[in-house]
């Protein structure tokens, strides 16, 4: 069902965009043009073959914001539900605790969740929205209806980390600005933690010994992931002249902070990507693949699984015969399904990049980075998706939509198939390693 949900938004903007009202010149967009765009917007990634604010007309642009938006709701909805409906397959204790929070999934419980979703995504979409405006009109001596335009369409992009704009340099050209910088992260980093965490740190941010296991680790994970982010930014670019080089003391750590905030599946770019060193390629690489928080708008393997299995890693370490978060015991399933989604996801990349190597003539950094960014629906590149043959955008289309739709359905599809097992076969090691 959430496939073909997802698929026929994805036909119905592929459909839209490929009316001449679409587009801002003569003619129309050809069919992978609009399906390629449509993809991205729904899937929420951010790559674009052509520049959004001049190839498409205003028809076209709300076209792209509308699957956005659809998009960005669809998977904080499915996503949340679907915890919902988990939660029966889980222990006593935590369907207490659900219980408390959704007291039982009826009609009237799904009404009301879908309705908290919604009204919180606008309410942050809106306030975002009215910060960006007041900037561009004032900063930047835009019209209120070109800068309340502009503010409106940044700030959907932002909250649900498509990464889409309307400057053909994305936001390079606001790279020492703070007031849009840190506008735009504080959005990218709300939609990315996920509709369930961000409710439960409304509820006890004070009160941190009660966080579930899921906040527990998002909220760990996604801070030292932007600590380290920010930190690998600054070492390998400090003296890069085509991106921290030529910028002043301060403006580097907001350049750094931010550029370690998109590779959560933003998809903006405040630094010229092309000029990355390999080391940080490589370190954005690994960023774009976990990605963020889970029931968001974020993609990747989610932090929450990462986060996981390091607590998994850990305890093997130390010999524990528990994996224990906080002052809760892990089970063995949950460990089974975080290792699953992993390395699928690292086998579905590394097959895409041998297809994506065989397609074209770039370097392996370029193609691994492309491929990286469509399956974790990140948007960021070093700038040559609109040069990849058509089978190669045709790939990337491929990825998007699994990568948007892959981690959600495996992750419940593999819950929900759990079973009790009236029997155990005798016991018996293996040589590991």
């Amino acid at each position: 069902m959430i496939a073909g949900a997802f698929a026929a938004a994805i036909a119905i903007g592929t459909a839209l965009l490929s009316l001449p009202l679409a587009t801002a010149g003569p003619g129309r967009a050809d069919f992978l043009t609009a399906l390629f765009h449509a993809t991205s917007a729904v899937c929420v990634t951010g790559l674009v073959t052509v520049d959004t604010g001049t190839y498409w007309s205003g028809f076209g642009q709300a076209v792209i914001l509308l699957c956005i938006q659809a998009g960005g709701l669809g998977i904080m909805t499915l996503a949340t539900l679907l915890a919902l409906l988990l939660s029966r397959r889980l222990g006593l204790r935590a369907r207490l605790i659900v219980q408390t929070e959704t007291k039982s999934l009826s009609a009237a419980d799904v009404r009301r969740v879908i309705g908290r979703v919604v009204i919180f995504s606008l309410a942050t979409e809106a306030v975002v929205a009215v910060v960006l405006g007041v900037r561009f009109a004032i900063g930047y001596d835009q019209s209120l209806s070109s800068a309340a335009y502009f503010g409106v369409f940044h700030a959907i992009s932002a909250f649900n980390n498509a990464g889409f704009g309307l400057n053909a340099d994305s936001l390079m050209q606001y790279v020492a600005d703070p007031w849009i910088s840190l506008t735009i992260c504080a959005a990218i980093i709300v939609g990315g933690l996920g509709f369930p965490v961000v409710f439960e740190l409304a509820r006890s941010w004070r009160r941190p010994r009660s966080w579930s296991v899921l906040t527990r680790i998002t909220v760990i994970v996604t801070a030292a992931l932007l600590v380290l982010g920010t930190a690998g930014m600054l070492v390998a670019e400090w003296s890069n002249p085509g991106t921290l080089g030529p910028l002043g003391m301060g403006t580097r750590f907001l350049a750094a902070f931010t550029a370690a905030v998109m590779p959560r599946t933003a998809g903006f770019n405040n630094l010229d990507i092309a000029a990355y060193a390999p080391e940080t390629l490589l370190f954005t690489d690994a960023l774009m693949f976990i990605g963020g928080g889970s029931a968001g708008t974020a993609g990747g393997i989610k932090v929450t699984t990462f986060g996981l299995l390091a607590y998994v890693l850990w305890a093997e370490m130390r010999g524990d015969p528990d994996v224990e978060v906080g002052r809760r015991r892990v089970p063995g399933t949950n460990q089974r399904q975080a290792l699953a989604v992993a390395l699928l996801a690292i086998g579905v990349i590394a097959v895409a990049t041998f297809l994506m190597e065989a397609l074209t003539e770039f370097s392996f950094d370029q193609v691994l980075f492309e491929v990286i960014s469509a399956f974790a629906t990140v948007g960021l590149s070093t700038g040559i998706t609109a040069d990849l043959p058509a089978a190669g955008q045709v790939l990337l289309v491929l990825l998007m939509y699994i990568g948007r739709i892959g981690p959600l359905t495996l992750a419940s599809g593999l819950a929900l198939r759990e079973r009790a097992r009236r029997h155990h076969l005798p016991e018996e090691r293996t040589i590991v390693g």
